[in-house]
């Protein structure tokens, strides 16, 4: 077939620009996802030889070979694992295959080394070599094609791609990189070599090159015919601990996410008993870009008996532990596992089980740790989990009804004791400053952070030192739905209910009794002005400040949440809210039932308490009218 010229996506057209223009501060990592791809195209073969043999054809030790030529100054990397088809060679090279594109462009800062942690996330590891490459040459033939379908792509990287079919008796890809004039230092063994073993030591096959000898009369390095793997070649999972550098973790976990930064935290253990399995887990220091998305398949690597069986198996570890990168290796499924057989497969649920315990055990030690260090790294640990994962983490309240107990106390508030928006207040924490006759431990719900810490709901509570705590996230008031207590002490909305602070407002309970016989026929009146807009009107001594505010009844939604309802597209009920009148605030003992404006009054009341609360006027024209109206009469 004769050659054929193709134009790139348009994203990859800006993203070999980016290459080019060395978005990797370090190049050096272009040989690690070369390597990396290489080494997943050999684990692709041996998942699909497990049903047909014949793929292997007569070559079946797979390897990954490196080699460079200095008079044509090209370094190539080549592999003998599934190899491409040319469409497949012109979908893999020429798009981005995976989904995000727009994210990954939208995210970039100008900062290469925050950037590079971006590549591996979008699966644009393959574009790298233009770093060091104004011409890429890919030659490669898909396992069971004949000789005669193999392909050839090449790019300089300038906007389009050239793709034709040859002659190729080699199964697998060849990657050829034609150096760019000052990248001539990776033209040698010595280099290659300490890149591949200080990346990609870990990796499972074995990676060779050509051995090297001093020739004495020529003073000089000369090649030999044989080969030597320069890496260990051996799953590092299976390898016991004691032999494990924290280096050598670190590294791996980079090869198996391709993040460009060292993991937060990892473990790693082998599990005997009724299944077997090893695991080697890790927590990334940062959120993926779809972390939101609950559509995302997250989860870990599976190998059956060292055999890779699939990428992203789900069933391994619950939805709100997505975030987890790792791999899990087990001596119990068969290899011809499917994703239908893992979802019912008894094995499968106990792996899911102890991967769930075994990542909670891990971020309890972070916890605990980051709370006695001396070392502000290292106490800042447990906090940059939080930042980056809390709002998934929280889904498990309500996900995971046997662990609910431990992930309760990893949770992590804001809270009025705190200065700052950041959530590092635990329930632990919360109940230990608990006033001695509080029974109850207090939350408000709102938009943001400045909301919820100016909410009028928490007068009362300031005045009596009585701590709240401060919840913003999406998730929370669902969560709270599953949250009823914690140590013994039910969790209390400061703005559902009527306020019962127990002896800690006896004296106001007294004094409410009195005022209200007092204030009855006007609170009545406001009801009456009110009629299908409030519930209900009550006298309150929750406010100090503020002449009103809106409650939701026991039982019914709250306001909030009706609010992110509607925001997500959902029906929400209708639920008249409660006002709740401050009988000391000046507004009020100026309100007179018989007052021409008294109608304007309570209507004006009841909404600067909606809009106090972050709600939305259903007519906020009549809303200013109403105010410049009151404005000129006084």
């Amino acid at each position: 077939m004769a050659q054929e010229t193709m134009s790139f996506q348009a994203e990859v057209k800006q993203l070999l620009h980016l290459m080019i223009h060395s978005l990797y501060s370090n190049k050096e990592i272009f040989l690690r996802e070369l390597i990396s791809n290489a080494s997943d195209a050999a684990d692709k073969l041996r998942f699909e030889g497990i049903e047909n043999s014949a793929l292997y054809e007569n070559d079946p030790d797979l390897r990954i070979r490196i080699s460079y030529d200095k008079a044509a100054r090209t370094v190539t990397i080549d592999d003998n694992g599934i190899g491409m088809s040319r469409e497949e060679a012109i979908s893999n090279l020429g798009t981005i295959a995976r989904s995000g594109t727009k994210e990954f462009f939208s995210k970039l800062s100008g900062d290469q080394q925050k950037d590079a942690a971006l590549i591996g996330q979008f699966g644009v590891g393959f574009y790298s070599g233009f770093i060091v490459a104004d011409k890429i040459t890919v030659e490669t033939r898909r396992a069971g094609l004949p000789a005669s379908e193999g392909v050839r792509w090449e790019s300089a990287g300038e906007g389009d791609f050239v793709v034709e079919q040859i002659e190729r008796a080699q199964r697998g890809s060849s990657i050829t990189l034609h150096l760019r004039p000052e990248e001539d230092e990776f033209l040698s063994t010595h280099k290659l070599k300490s890149i591949i073993q200080k990346y990609s030591d870990h990796v499972a096959l074995p990676i060779l090159m050509k051995q090297e000898e001093w020739d004495a009369e020529k003073s000089e390095m000369v090649t030999k015919d044989e080969d030597e793997t320069v890496n260990q070649a051996s799953a590092l999972w299976t390898r016991p601990k004691s032999e494990i550098t924290d280096e050598q973790y670190k590294q791996f976990y980079q090869h198996l996410s391709h993040d460009h930064d060292d993991p937060l935290a990892w473990t790693h253990n082998r599990v005997e008993g009724r299944s077997e399995y090893t695991q080697l887990l890790y927590v990334p220091k940062h959120a993926p870009f779809d972390m939101w998305n609950r559509d995302h398949k997250g989860g870990l690597k599976l190998y059956v008996k060292r055999v890779f069986i699939m990428d992203d198996a789900e069933q391994l570890v619950p939805a709100y532990l997505r975030f987890v990168k790792g791999v899990v290796d087990s001596a119990d499924l068969p290899l011809n596992v499917s994703r239908e057989i893992l979802q019912e497969s008894r094995d499968v649920k106990a792996i899911r089980e102890g991967v769930t315990k075994r990542v909670l055990s891990m971020l309890e030690e972070v916890a605990s740790s980051s709370a006695e260090a001396t070392d502000d790294a290292e106490k800042a640990k447990y906090a940059t989990f939080w930042k980056e994962f809390g709002q998934v983490f929280k889904e498990g309240i309500g996900e995971d009804y046997g662990n609910r107990e431990r992930i309760a106390k990893l949770v992590r508030f804001a809270s009025t004791n705190t200065d700052s928006s950041e959530q590092t207040v635990a329930l632990a924490d919360y109940v230990s400053r608990m006033k001695p006759e509080q029974t109850k431990i207090y939350y408000v719900t709102a938009d943001t952070w400045q909301a919820a810490k100016n909410s009028p709901h928490l007068e009362v509570f300031r005045k009596k030192g009585v701590e709240v705590l401060l919840l913003t996230d999406r998730v929370d008031e669902w969560m709270l739905s599953f949250l009823n207590e914690f140590d013994g002490k039910p969790l209390q909305s400061v703005a559902r209910g009527d306020l019962d602070l127990g002896a800690l407002n006896d004296e106001e309970k007294q004094a409410q009794e009195k005022v209200g016989e007092e204030l009855k026929p006007l609170v009545e009146s406001m009801k009456a002005a009110l009629e299908g807009k409030a519930k209900d009107v009550r006298l309150t001594f929750r406010l100090t400040d503020s002449p009103t505010c809106l409650v939701a009844d026991d039982g019914d939604m709250s306001g909030y949440l009706q609010r992110m309802l509607k925001q997500a597209g959902q029906a929400a009920p209708q639920m008249q809210p409660i006002l709740e009148v401050n009988p000391e605030h000046p507004l009020v003992k100026q309100l007179h039932a018989d007052d021409a404006n008294f109608g304007d009054w309570c209507h004006l009341l009841f909404d600067q308490a909606m809009l106090a609360e972050g709600g939305t006027l259903e007519d906020p024209a009549s809303f200013v009218k109403r105010t410049n109206a009151l404005l000129l009469a006084r």
